[in-house]
């Protein structure tokens, strides 16, 4: 309808410009002698009415052309205006239709066009990367939400299984009830460790910026191994540290969650005997690096990436049983992406895992941030 209009309106003011400019050559025409007459449309015209007779024909006849001429362009344009907008329109409703249909469980629907071309190309092109961003995000939290309901049930079953069996037995002592106890205590840390974990994550994933503060990564070290140091004893793992200044700037406490995490990873998922090695530096390019490496069983290349997603543990014989909730890694990536760096990790040599993680240096950093 637009374009009709506009080609109808465009139509009438070139007709009311012809009628002018006809009605301008008109006057043109040189005076003739007077008295004199001339024959204009079968009947004689005096030489002085010749100039107004000549504009009124012609005048007529551009008006008699237009009024024939007028509704067959408008016509002409009505009909072409509505194949070429409905055959430019109809990515953009296929577009629209698709987004009708999708739900939580039909979102691995596409708009399955491939002959859109321009503006239209792009727009969908770029709604079928949107579908699958939000397909990639809705499996990724079905799957979080399926592990952190089976990690919960676990402890969860642990407490009513204990208090059940003790309840029923008639002749449970002081030393039983002290058993479920402690049994109950280790259930009840265990979720309350898995739900900071939770929280922490889910904090640390929705946040757009953190915290500014200089930190030396160095210095986050020290509490870390000191907490750390009376289980790698008791399991006889060779600590090895190489620390040199590692300055960055970000949120404190995360980042030394991040360093505590990958540690007691280090000393918990480790094997009997075995060596953990801590290494702080400046890294080419000004980076904050940290790396904790420490032995294992070997672990495939292929598998390390899946070790940062939640829920995911290493082989058995790495975890030994240790308590953990699967979400150590995960947390450490987080918070690491949070602040601007890389997290990377890779098999050691003879079995194994070493996590490297880089962080701006300070000097960038305030650049960056200026």
């Amino acid at each position: 309808m637009l374009s009709t209009a506009l080609v109808a309106l465009v139509s009438a003011l070139l007709l009311w410009l012809g009628w002018l400019l006809v009605g301008g050559v008109a006057r043109a025409v040189p005076a003739l002698p007077e008295g004199s007459t001339v024959r204009v449309g079968g009947r004689d015209v005096p030489a002085d009415q010749l100039t107004e007779a000549v504009g009124a024909a012609a005048r007529a006849e551009v008006l008699r052309a237009g009024f024939i001429a007028f509704p067959l362009v408008v016509v002409a344009a009505g009909l072409v205006s509505w194949v070429l907008v409905g055959r430019v329109l109809a990515p953009l409703h296929a577009v629209t239709a698709t987004a009708r249909r999708l739900t939580a469980e039909s979102l691995d629907e596409r708009t399955g066009l491939r002959d859109a071309r321009g503006e239209v190309a792009e727009l969908v092109a770029g709604f079928d990367a949107m579908l699958d961003r939000l397909q990639a995000a809705f499996d990724a939290q079905r799957r979080f939400v399926a592990n952190a309901s089976h990690e919960l049930r676990t402890p969860l079953s642990v407490l009513r299984t204990e208090v059940d069996v003790t309840l029923a037995d008639p002749a449970a002592d002081v030393a039983e009830l002290r058993r479920m106890g402690a049994v109950v205590r280790e259930a009840t840390r265990r979720a309350d460790d898995l739900i900071a974990g939770l929280l922490l994550l889910a904090r640390t994933e929705a946040a757009e910026h953190v915290e500014a503060h200089p930190v030396d990564l160095d210095d986050l070290l020290t509490g870390v191994l000191a907490a750390t140091r009376r289980e790698a004893a008791a399991r006889g793992l060779r600590v090895q540290v190489r620390r040199a200044a590692a300055l960055t700037t970000g949120d404190p406490v995360l980042l030394e969650r991040v360093a505590g995490n990958l540690v007691e990873n280090a000393v918990r998922h480790n094997v009997a005997g075995g060596w953990v090695d801590v290494c702080t530096a400046v890294a080419p390019g000004g980076w904050a690096e940290l790396r904790v490496a420490s032995t294992g069983p070997e672990i495939a290349v292929d598998r390390v990436e899946e070790l940062f997603e939640p829920f995911r543990r290493g082989p058995r014989d790495r975890t030994g049983g240790a308590p953990g909730s699967g979400l150590g890694l995960s947390i450490v990536r987080a918070v690491v992406l949070a602040h601007g760096g890389t997290v990377q990790g890779e098999p050691v040599p003879g079995g194994g895992l070493a996590v490297t993680v880089r962080l701006p240096g300070r000097a960038e950093r305030a650049a960056s941030s200026t």
